[in-house]
């Protein structure tokens, strides 16, 4: 496939899944959001020592900023990417409430002055996946760019639903593929042949992050710094 046609064909597979996910009714994400922190609350309980990386989601998107909160009550530090300049890799600027913030493009979020840091994990949002671990992001390819840049590459945790599985999207040779990758359906790690099904991740007795979902219509408007409304 010539790379034109390439361009064409994920442009046409990005929109087709963003649609399917913004088709999604409230009750239905809420449970799938629910899910999904709990895989990721109890499959890695490391993160909250960690400097962790995660995105303001939008449409529809998986919403990180509650599994936040509760890893920064645990000792970790969370930071949002800004984008400096095009074809230039992500910076990434600490974040919690009450850190000033700005509105980029696609009205997302984004830290205006506080201090960059070195990652040891990022939480990264998916519009498609593959069964080799590859990301379908949006085409800015910022995300490849800063993994790559990294004298420290952070472990990558590609977090999508399971409607946004492909059997491929393709990959080329800039194309960095995730670590792992968390659904609702559990957790996948990359191994050398491809993602591997570890299984759902199983309640047993509670973690420090496995304490039930607190939603953004339960905290009080701007609590995460976005504009009240």
């Amino acid at each position: 496939m010539q790379e034109t046609e390439l361009i064409a064909w994920r442009r046409r597979e990005r929109e087709r899944l963003v649609a399917a996910r913004l088709a999604l009714d409230a009750a239905s994400l809420r449970d799938l959001q629910a899910r999904i922190e709990g895989h990721l609350a109890r499959g890695f309980p490391g993160l909250g020592r960690m400097v962790v990386g995660l995105c303001w989601p939008i449409r529809n998107e998986f919403d990180a900023r509650h599994l936040a909160k509760r890893l920064r009550e645990r000792g970790a530090t969370t930071a949002l990417p800004v984008v400096i300049a095009p074809q230039r890799p992500l910076e990434f600027r600490e974040w919690h409430p009450g850190v000033e913030m700005a509105v980029g493009a696609l009205g997302i979020h984004y830290p205006k002055n506080s201090r960059l840091l070195v990652l040891d994990a990022v939480l990264v949002p998916m519009n498609g996946w593959d069964e080799a671990g590859y990301r379908l992001g949006y085409g800015g390819g910022f995300f490849d760019r800063t993994l790559a840049a990294s004298d420290r590459k952070p472990v990558a945790i590609g977090v999508s639903f399971e409607l946004a599985r492909m059997p491929t999207i393709r990959p080329q040779r800039w194309d960095i593929p995730m670590d792992w990758v968390v659904t609702e359906r559990g957790v996948y790690r990359r191994d050398a042949g491809g993602l591997a099904f570890l299984g759902e991740v199983p309640a047993g007795e509670p973690s420090a992050l496995a304490s039930p979902v607190c939603y953004a219509g339960e905290i009080a408007p701007g609590y995460f710094g976005e504009p009240k409304s």
